[in-house]
């Protein structure tokens, strides 16, 4: 192959790379201009890209005349709970599967991912009647119940594949210099999983963050509603949607989620590699 040859392979090759990057980003940067124009520009034909005044009006009406702070609040509770509670059962559960030998080891791991394949909205009326039998209805406890059960598969096996990688030497000679199981557990086998965990937890955090379905189900009281359904009842009805609050809710709905991105999105990739490879 020539270098005239490999040099426009480059170029198509980039070409097309900015191209899909183009495509992929240009949704959310639309999403953020329309959040900072007038309301006279919003339906402008044909339809500028640029705002021609710049105005924060619709972020102050959102947070001073919505309950937009409360809804957000709901969902930072939400996404916290569900992602401790996943985190503290799956690392240990994995722990389990991977250092203790015991009969139907393997069956039961491959049964947890299996409940992960299952489709959410099946158990979704079954799931509503136990919560109004345990009491539970219409609370953000409700919902990270039914958040872990979800998000608690995967979490599972994703943190077995990365302990199966951590030589259980380093827990023995731990072990031998007088520690216990736990103390081995916690100083020596945590670090090593630490951007597992660390990925398992983003994972879960999103999940619990971006859920639709079951909240709209379960959440019936503005009080405890989360960010995707509170949003929803408040700015899009049968009769009117508010573009323009709703764009500037989008924006500060996926802030929180593009700050973690942007200073764990190694741990991330790390932990979902190896998922994918290891085990």
């Amino acid at each position: 192959m020539t270098t005239r040859t490999k040099r426009w392979r480059r170029i198509a090759f980039n070409i097309g790379a900015w191209a899909v990057v183009l495509a992929i980003v240009f949704p959310l940067l639309w999403m953020i201009l329309t959040s900072i124009k007038p309301q006279s520009e919003l339906f402008l034909i044909p339809p500028e890209i640029l705002p021609q005044e710049v105005t924060l009006e619709h972020y102050r009406r959102l947070l001073s005349e919505t309950p937009f702070l409360v809804y957000m609040k709901n969902s930072v509770w939400l996404a916290t709970g569900t992602t401790l509670l996943v985190i503290v059962v799956a690392t240990l559960g994995a722990h389990s599967l991977v250092r203790f030998s015991f009969p139907g080891r393997e069956t039961l791991a491959r049964m947890v991912l299996f409940t992960y394949l299952l489709p959410s909205v099946v158990l979704v009326i079954p799931l509503y009647f136990l919560m109004i039998k345990a009491g539970l209805a219409n609370t953000l406890g409700s919902l990270v119940i039914v958040y872990t059960t979800f998000a608690l598969p995967y979490a599972l096996w994703l943190l077995r594949s990365f302990m199966a990688a951590i030589p259980e030497d380093l827990e023995a000679a731990a072990m031998i210099d007088g520690a216990s199981r736990m103390r081995a557990f916690v100083d020596v086998l945590l670090p090593q999983a630490l951007p597992g965990i660390i990925s398992t937890a983003l994972f879960t955090a999103i999940l619990a963050w971006n859920e639709y379905l079951f909240a709209l189900v379960l959440i019936n009281s503005d009080e405890v509603r989360p960010l995707t359904t509170g949003v929803m009842s408040m700015l899009v009805t049968s009769f009117n949607i508010e573009w323009s609050l709703l764009m500037a809710a989008s924006v500060m709905m996926s802030l929180p989620l593009i700050i973690v991105f942007v200073f764990l999105q190694k741990f991330l990739t790390r932990g979902f590699g190896a998922g994918a490879i290891k085990g």
